[in-house]
């Protein structure tokens, strides 16, 4: 029912960003300098917006940068224009789309689209993951010392003492890898639905970081939790567009693995 309709979409806002990349510049958010906009960013998010009011006019919308559109709909799309815009503002191919859509707390339905690879991926509830209409899952491995693993971090500026503490959280992920990779951007999930990737973790994001991504790694095979291995708590999502949320995707027992590895001491 959505799939169809995520792709379509996906394909025009890699139209978008393939043309810009390369030929625009980004400006820091007032109070976050981790977080960057530029003008494809807010033409992609009309694109999107205007897709979904043209198909689904009912429905709810958070997206980073327009905000809410509340149509007190128990179906909520959650839009990130371009993940990753510090990457796509100098250049780096590393950056994503993400569509995701909640029925009340439950992500159903969700894409993400990597222009530079000209990739685009989606999952329904019960009906498995694709990139590029081909069947992908994450990876069999089960023994987390054999696998890339991605961490994204921002830096605390306000209060660098959370960085510190993070640090010493990642140095006991580090220790119980193959290896590290961040791009702290979708591309980072792509690599875990692929099965390149092993896990990947973050401890600063949104909720439009992680509705479209959580469905895509649970139709393909994943487990996705909050850091700390709790259910993602989404009730109420157009009261937690400013809520801090984290997360936790891997293969199954990859995870399981991760989480004890994060309870351990070094």
């Amino acid at each position: 029912m959505y799939t169809d309709f995520l792709r379509n979409t996906l394909q025009q806002t890699i139209e978008i960003a393939s043309r810009q990349f390369g030929r625009v510049s980004g400006t820091s958010k007032a109070g976050d300098n981790n977080q960057v906009l530029t003008e494809t960013d807010l033409e992609i998010g009309r694109t999107i917006i205007a897709a979904i009011q043209q198909s689904f006019a009912d429905h709810n919308i958070i997206d980073e940068e327009a905000g809410i559109i509340d149509k007190h709909s128990r179906f909520t799309w959650v839009v990130d224009p371009i993940d990753g815009t510090s990457n796509f503002a100098n250049g780096i191919p590393t950056y994503g789309i993400m569509i995701g859509l909640l029925e009340d707390d439950l992500p159903i339905a969700g894409g993400l689209a990597l222009p530079a690879f000209s990739q685009i991926y989606v999952a329904e509830k019960g009906k498995g993951a694709t990139c590029n209409g081909q069947p992908i899952h994450v990876t069999a491995q089960k023994d987390l010392l054999s696998c890339l693993v991605a961490y994204g971090i921002d830096g605390h500026q306000e209060d660098p003492s959370l960085t510190l503490e993070e640090c010493q959280t990642l140095a006991k992920l580090v220790l119980g890898i193959r290896n590290l990779r961040s791009s702290n951007s979708v591309f980072d999930i792509a690599m875990l639905v692929t099965g390149k990737y092993g896990a990947a973790l973050n401890r600063t994001s949104k909720i439009w970081d992680n509705v479209a991504q959580q469905i895509v790694i649970e139709e393909a095979g994943g487990v996705y939790t909050s850091f700390d291995g709790e259910r993602m708590d989404y009730t109420q999502p157009l009261t937690k567009a400013q809520q801090n949320f984290t997360y936790c995707a891997a293969a199954p027992e990859l995870h399981a693995q991760v989480q004890k590895l994060l309870r351990q001491d070094v």
